[in-house]
């Protein structure tokens, strides 16, 4: 068969006419009025390029033809060599069908090896079942085991797309799934034709997906999202999606998204200033001001990119919001000047981009004056505004005032106040609520009441924060009762917060001011205007506390339960669910009222809820382990080592001592190994003090034993055994004669007193002295013993002697138990009233 060549099928055209009506609704959109003149002028433009195109294609066919003419005609030949065994293969589809034996097998283009090996696998050739595979090697069975090679492929690669399939099933129910350039979709082995998705759902399904997991820009599940996206991400698409990001408080993946973008190389020509700024707009909403100055520092460097006035408004009040003066300042005197270092893709020699600062980036400048308490900026930038000339608005006023609050200079608030009526500016309820906040710091309580009343006669609509700062004004002073009018008022406006927080803040401002009972009437008031949040809970509990309520604590606590657990269990949604602060608030009290066993209760509800103390709480399980908890604090040492964090030097100190109380020497030697390798180093006063205070409940044969202990230790190098082992050398050589007592009030050193001994029970009854010592009854150190009586027969003040109680045998150890006099003076009046005299009087 004779192929027919390129230059018999080619067939010249109509000639191009472009069509009028599209080009006046592009000039429509574009805001053009259409004349005849433009549009004759745009036919005539599109012809002469729909002719220049066609020339060049004419120019490249011509070039081409030469070369692929023979390749060109075996193509066409094999095109039409296959449609006629296409159309006898259709003729005789049936009779194939009827008879399967004489089915064709393979396809025309295999070779005849594949085709045996086919049969052979599949049994088509000859009797049913045989072959290798038998009846799964039947058309059927193929198909059934393909798909469940199919299925257990998907599932092993499921965890690959498990956070990435943009598909939801919204989707799939509608018809939008995962689609291929032809609006097929072939995912569960069937083509059908499906919807494609437009822009605008593409958008909204990737802001979807790109907010519900933190991703970085390196991260290829975001390369791959955004490549099935199937967006060009155009300007005006990156633009509604930094918007959508934006709304759900999506930083991140904004930031990483336009960063991935722009890294392409094709895409890196086509960066966009508005995109930018958007960008900017998105990580200001987040208090992102050290990212947006990095973006803004990048916009800087690129003629295309440079910042204008609305991305300096942008990056102003982001640095204002975040306090960050000096880099404010910094930002406007550069702005104000030409830039100085290189500049990407500049094309005009006289390009001036000096932006001058206006009221806008002034008001931020105030505006992160206050969190700095830059009261001195203040002055800077009305001055600044003077030379300028540009007038300041309430806004300034305000901010102004709103600093000298911070700064505590209450006189120059009002002073500002007095400026900014002088100028004409009508002040706002905010004003009036910084006011209302300096009279109240100041302890002029009716001139706030005063000023709020002002307000409401110059018909200023007052705001929630004005009452709710007035009320906080009246409770800190003990006027509960007034405040409640005030938040009768509240209830009528606007509010961004439950007015739960109103009474929460005003029990927070009666505590403060030392009026507790007013904090209990709040309360009580409360319950029947709102319901508590967890918030005013927690409140109540430290008000419980500075007021030694236990009880009425630990009832609050279980009502609380009683709720969060009753919510739980119906699926409700509540507030009264106990937090972390909860659970330290309740630890607090009962370390407070020393209700040691409740402690332990809510110590471990907390570790059930998934809470724990952190290191400014460690001082409450050292005081449980004074009163015989010492396995909360083990269990918190365990759990901190378990979370990979190093614990406070207290907990390792108390332990280590509690494990030389119990003569656990190699506890106590694993520890101080443990910290010697921790971050921070005991120095050798520590260890002192630590002994030192401690020294009435150490024995000296324990101390001995834990000294020789480490001697031996591998890891003697380190600073902090170091340190251990050089204090307790000092404290040897410091040591008195009389020596370090024991757990049985003993000396180890010296001869030891004890009256009324219990092995002599006629002793006790005379009253004498039982003077034990290690001669057999030699009286060495009779004279010191009986020198310090008087002649009266109390005690001469000497050293206090402290029983040694095992902590938790009889009671706290800890607590402030009677001096050594006090004992002997009670002692010494009973045996008086019992008609008991002393066998000797001392003479002085």
């Amino acid at each position: 068969m004779e192929a027919a060549t390129p230059s018999a099928l080619s067939k010249p055209g109509p000639p191009f006419r472009p069509d009028t009506n599209v080009i006046v609704r592009k000039l429509l959109r574009g805001g053009v009025q259409p004349t005849p003149k433009i549009i004759h002028t745009l036919r005539k433009k599109a012809i002469q390029k729909h002719n220049r195109r066609m020339k060049k294609d004419s120019d490249l066919s011509g070039q081409a033809r030469d070369g692929v003419s023979e390749e060109y005609s075996e193509y066409l030949a094999l095109r039409e060599e296959y449609r006629e065994f296409d159309r006898a293969w259709k003729s005789k589809r049936l009779d194939f069908e009827g008879d399967p034996g004489s089915g064709m097998v393979g396809l025309p283009w295999e070779g005849i090896d594949r085709v045996r090996m086919r049969e052979a696998l599949g049994g088509l050739g000859g009797e049913e079942g045989s072959g290798v595979l038998g009846k799964v090697g039947r058309r059927e069975g193929l198909r059934e085991l393909g798909e469940m090679f199919e299925d257990r492929r998907r599932e092993e690669l499921r965890w690959l797309l498990d956070d990435d399939d943009l598909e939801s099933d919204e989707e799939r129910k509608e018809g939008l799934g995962s689609v291929d350039n032809y609006g097929l979709d072939c995912s569960d082995g069937v083509t059908r034709s499906k919807r494609i998705r437009t822009e605008d759902e593409s958008i909204k399904y990737l802001v979807a997906r790109l907010g519900a997991k933190e991703i970085d820009r390196r991260d290829w599940k975001l390369r791959r999202m955004m490549k099935l996206s199937g967006l060009q991400f155009s300007e005006k698409q990156l633009l509604k999606i930094l918007q959508g990001l934006g709304r759900k408080g999506h930083w991140k993946q904004a930031l990483s998204a336009v960063e991935w973008v722009y890294d392409d190389k094709v895409r890196v020509k086509f960066k966009s200033r508005f995109v930018y700024t958007k960008l900017l707009a998105v990580l200001g909403d987040a208090r992102r001001p050290l990212e947006a100055l990095r973006i803004f520092n990048l916009m800087r460097e690129d003629y295309f990119l440079y910042p204008d006035m609305a991305a300096y408004h942008s990056i102003a009040v982001t640095l204002g919001q975040g306090g960050l003066v000096r880099e404010l300042i910094k930002l406007i005197e550069c702005l104000k000047q030409k830039p100085t270092g290189k500049i990407n893709h500049l094309r005009r020699k006289n390009w001036d981009p000096v932006l001058s600062p206006d009221l806008v980036v002034f008001n931020a400048v105030l505006n992160a004056c206050v969190p700095s308490q830059q009261w001195k900026g203040v002055f800077w930038v009305f001055e600044q505004l003077r030379k300028n000339g540009i007038r300041p608005n309430g806004a300034s006023y305000g901010l102004a005032m709103e600093v000298m609050l911070k700064s505590g200079k209450y006189d120059m608030v009002h002073e500002f106040f007095i400026k900014m009526r002088r100028s004409g500016e009508v002040a706002r309820a905010i004003t009036y609520k910084i006011l209302v906040k300096c009279f109240s710091e100041e302890g002029r309580i009716d001139e706030a009441v005063e000023t709020v009343r002002e307000m409401e006669q110059r018909g200023i609509v007052g705001t929630a924060g004005v009452y709710y700062e007035l009320a906080c004004c009246l409770c800190s002073n003990g006027r509960w009762e007034q405040a409640m009018s005030e938040v009768r008022r509240l209830r009528k406006l606007h509010r961004t917060k439950p007015l739960a927080v109103t009474f929460t803040g005003m029990i927070v401002s009666a505590m403060e001011g030392g009026y507790l009972d007013d904090c209990l009437s709040i309360f009580n008031s409360m319950k029947g205007l709102c319901a508590p949040n967890i918030g005013t809970i927690n409140t109540m509990l430290r008000v419980y506390l500075h007021n030694d309520m236990f009880s009425k604590a630990k009832e609050l606590f279980e009502e609380t339960k009683a709720v969060s657990r009753f919510a739980s269990t119906t699926h409700a949604d509540s507030s009264l669910m106990p937090d972390e602060y909860t659970y330290a608030a309740m630890l607090e009290v009962s370390a407070a009222a020393l209700q040691w066993e409740y402690f332990e209760y809510v110590y471990k509800e907390m570790m059930l809820s998934g809470y724990r103390l952190n290191h400014k709480q460690a001082s409450l399980l050292l005081a449980a382990c004074r009163g015989g908890k010492g396995h909360l604090l083990e269990h918190a040492f365990d759990n901190l080592i378990d979370a990979g964090e190093v614990p406070c030097p207290e907990i390792f100190f108390e332990m280590v001592i509690q494990a030389m109380i119990h003569h656990n020497i190699e506890k106590a030697v694993s520890l101080i190994r443990v910290m010697s390798l921790a971050s921070f180093q005991v120095g050798e006063k520590q260890w002192s003090d630590l002994f030192t205070k401690n020294r009435d409940w150490i024995s000296t044969e324990c101390l001995a034993n834990l000294l020789e202990a480490l001697s031996t230790c591998e890891i003697t190098e380190e600073a902090t055994i170091k340190n251990l082992l050089r204090s307790q050398c000092l404290l040897r050589e410091s040591t008195s004669p009389m020596g370090t007592k024991n757990l049985e009030g003993r000396d180890e050193e010296s001869e030891s007193v004890q009256i009324c001994p219990s092995k002599s029970s006629a002793t006790c009854q005379t009253g004498c002295l039982d003077l034990d010592s290690e001669d057999n009854g030699s009286c060495a150190n009779f004279d010191e013993i009986i020198t310090s009586f008087n002649t009266d027969g109390s005690l001469k003040e000497i050293q206090e002697v402290k029983p040694g109680l095992l902590p938790g045998e009889f009671g706290n150890p800890r607590q402030k138990l009677p001096s050594a006099e006090e004992v002997l003076e009670n002692w010494r009046q009973s045996q008086l009233k019992e008609g008991i005299s002393f066998r000797f009087q001392v003479s002085t």
